[in-house]
């Protein structure tokens, strides 16, 4: 089968979730005889507004296709933003010229939906792979502005628009001084053309989902916040698989005594290292001595990392010890007894999770999201109140003064789902939406 991988980056300049996903797919699609290849938005400030700039090249035996622009320049720069007519044009061609069985989508950030456009009017089936809420949410992550999480997606989209604009502080000021009154009168009276934006990007994006064969989705709460758009029959849980590490024996403790908490991953303000830090430094190191070691890149967030440095206040026992490469992680759980993921929005998969369990070490997590799934608590794991310091420090205080709670933990840890049972989930999934697929120039009004 030929399959194209829209995704919006890829390695080597980039190598966070989706993109290793889709990395993780495209070597393994290859690898079983299919003919994969990438394609991937390289830089969104090359180039002049209206040309597109691609570089075809290869990566660890995968095509690529790399694409560049300048969307800052761009007259139409809000529509770009979920609507691209330079891609647009750009896939017609090329899906002319590829004739693939298949195209498997990776979200459409950066890349729109434009390849949506694409492949309905060239009669290609598409899967759709849901990596954040981007079809749902223009901050893609149902996180507001103000830092709040959206329970409920507005009517209105005026109060998406309005949502946007906390994203300033003196919005986010103006709003909490005056009771939520001037976000209320903002959205009646002040933004219309933000409101406008917002409902034809609703409009055009609810349209890409419903001309789309299958919708993969990793967790159930993903699933659940797009089942009212997307076809019961469509749509598809599949959990991701991880390869199995080396054993590695649990002890509660160092031989020192010191019990080593983790965090692994994008250090982000969304990813809530902060309130790990600010628990762990509430400890109090009744019974054994505890060290938190971060670990991921602190060049992305450069002021958010310095708050983390000034929040750890120069505390010996906080270790930032920057990136570290895939071949490195077995080596870095190791050194751990627990991992944390205190994300303050609703993660979809995390990978680090499983990776984490799939090492033998326990997980601590807020009690949210796919993220609430994959940790049972009290198992495998504990949960805490999601964006709450003292809740997690709770929880931390209980592995400081419980030596045996880690080992009992580790002890309740299952083995995890493999990459090869995912594969063959997506295979079928692929074969259905290509046997199912109508005849090309379909178009499919869906319901908003």
């Amino acid at each position: 089968m030929k399959i194209v991988l829209p995704v919006h980056h890829f390695p080597p300049r980039y190598s966070s979730g989706a993109e290793l996903y889709t990395y993780r797919l495209a070597r393994t699609l290859r690898r079983r005889g299919h003919d994969a290849q990438v394609v991937t938005i390289e830089a969104i400030d090359e180039g002049t507004p209206n040309q597109l700039t691609v570089v075809q090249d290869d990566y660890d035996g995968i095509p690529v296709w790399r694409l560049s622009f300048d969307i800052f320049h761009s007259p139409q720069r809000r529509l770009w933003d979920y609507d691209n007519d330079l891609i647009e044009d750009w896939f017609q061609r090329f899906l002319t010229k590829e004739q693939p069985d298949l195209l498997h989508l990776q979200t459409g950030y950066l890349m729109s939906v434009a390849p949506v456009h694409a492949a309905v009017t060239a009669g290609v089936p598409m899967v759709l792979t849901l990596h954040d809420y981007w079809y749902l949410c223009p901050r893609h992550t149902l996180q507001r502005g103000d830092g709040t999480l959206c329970t409920e997606i507005p009517t209105n989209p005026a109060g998406c628009a309005w949502c946007r604009k906390l994203e300033e502080p003196r919005f986010r000021l103006a709003d909490k001084l005056s009771a939520g009154f001037v976000g209320q009168a903002a959205q009646w009276i002040g933004l219309q053309q933000e409101t406008a934006v917002v409902a034809d990007r609703r409009r055009r994006l609810h349209e890409a989902l419903g001309n789309i064969d299958a919708v993969i989705a990793p967790s159930q709460f993903m699933a659940d916040q797009f089942a009212p758009y997307v076809q019961a029959e469509q749509l598809h849980i599949v959990r991701l698989g991880v390869e199995p590490s080396e054993p590695v024996e649990v002890t509660s403790t160092d031989k020192d005594g010191t019990l080593h908490i983790g965090y692994t991953g994008q250090i982000a303000p969304h990813k809530g290292v902060h309130l790990l830090i600010e628990a762990f430094r509430a400890l109090k190191n009744h019974t054994r001595n505890a060290e938190l070691h971060i670990y991921g890149g602190l060049d992305a967030y450069p002021d958010y990392v310095a708050g983390l440095r000034k929040l750890a206040h120069g505390d010996p026992r906080v270790h930032f010890h920057g990136r570290f490469t895939a071949a490195q992680l077995g080596q870095v759980l190791a050194g751990l007894h627990v991992v944390v993921v205190p994300s303050t929005w609703y993660e979809n998969s995390p990978m680090v999770i499983m990776e984490a369990h799939a090492a033998g070490k326990p997980v601590i997590t807020a009690a949210l999201g796919g993220m609430a799934e994959l940790v049972r608590h009290e198992i495998d794991g504990l949960h805490f109140r999601a964006n709450n310091a003292r809740d997690l420090g709770h929880q931390l205080q209980r592995l400081v003064d419980s030596p045996s709670l880690v080992t009992e933990l580790a002890q309740g840890i299952v083995a995890s789902r493999t990459p090869e049972d995912e594969f063959n989930q997506i295979v079928q999934i692929y074969q259905t939406a290509v046997d199912g697929h109508p005849q090309k120039n379909r178009v499919t009004q869906y319901a908003i």
